[in-house]
């Protein structure tokens, strides 16, 4: 018979343990409403003894949010790595959009240099075997050209567009050709400047450009200069004379195409390198100006 007086039961020396439903029951620091476990049923907010579910760092009585980590209180485990999988992911997926676009573009840019024709841009600018002697020959090397064969090439495209301007200048101007036209004149008058010396032939092709660009005043100055120096030279009178009636001068127009047959007889027969490369502008001008 165990003496109750003198010998201590067992249980005496052993820590009183708390189930985990027998926290009693306490006020919410938020609400003030009754509340017991870890979270308040009615607003949510952390109870004494509640974790962080990301980072399981004890969080303040009350607070809605994890100090730590920001995870909001409550919320569950299998919650956040759903929304860590999608933070990861997103990145990626950005990268891999932008990846595609990128090869999209590249492929664009190739398939439109290759389907470009020789009126679309500067590259264009000179001609091109298959499409301006109909391939029946090689195209011309350009890194062999010298800066005046390039600017004379590009002199004999504009003129060729201005000449098809003045057969359709409706069908002309519907197909979008006048913005190459002006294109290649800007490409033309800056390669003329860049020619030294600056001659009769290089200021006449210039002027041609100009005018035929609509820049009449351009065109005027270059015919000045080359009549400043010769003020026979038919190609300085037949400028003058274009430049001035595009100008609106009809009577200055008409001195220097009298000017220009007076002096033809004895100038063709100087047979100045630039008479012969522009014949059929001299031809074409005296003939215009025996008719007014």
């Amino acid at each position: 018979m165990r003496n109750t007086d003198y010998e201590p039961a067992i249980t005496d020396y052993l820590v009183p343990m708390t189930s985990p439903t027998s926290q009693s029951a306490g006020v919410c620091p938020s609400c003030s409403l009754p509340a017991s476990g870890r979270f308040c049923a009615n607003c949510g907010s952390t109870l004494a003894g509640a974790t962080c579910s990301a980072c399981d760092t004890a969080i303040t009585p009350g607070a809605k949010f994890c100090h730590r980590c920001g995870t909001p209180a409550g919320a569950s485990r299998a919650r956040i790595r759903e929304t860590r999988g999608l933070t990861t992911a997103l990145p990626w997926a950005v990268a891999g959009i932008a990846l595609v676009a990128l090869i999209a573009m590249l492929a664009g840019q190739r398939f439109n240099a290759r389907s470009a024709t020789t009126l679309d841009a500067p590259l264009n600018a000179l001609p091109q075997a298959g499409l301006d002697d109909r391939g029946t020959r090689a195209a011309p090397d350009i890194s062999n050209m010298s800066a005046r064969e390039r600017a004379s090439r590009l002199f004999d495209r504009i003129m060729r567009l201005a000449e098809e301007r003045d057969r359709d200048s409706t069908l002309f101007a519907a197909a979008g050709k006048e913005d190459s036209l002006q294109l290649f004149a800007q490409m033309g008058i800056q390669a003329h400047m860049l020619l030294e010396p600056r001659d009769a032939d290089v200021r006449y092709d210039m002027g041609r450009i100009a005018e035929v660009a609509g820049a009449p005043r351009l065109a005027r100055i270059q015919a000045d200069s080359i009549l400043s120096t010769s003020p026979t030279h038919l190609l300085g009178l037949l400028l003058a004379a274009k430049s001035s009636r595009a100008l609106g001068d009809t009577a200055a127009a008409r001195s220097f195409e009298r000017q220009l047959l007076t002096a033809a007889p004895a100038e063709q027969r100087r047979a100045l390198p630039e008479y012969e490369s522009h014949r059929n502008d001299i031809a074409v001008a005296i003939e215009l100006a025996k008719r007014r």
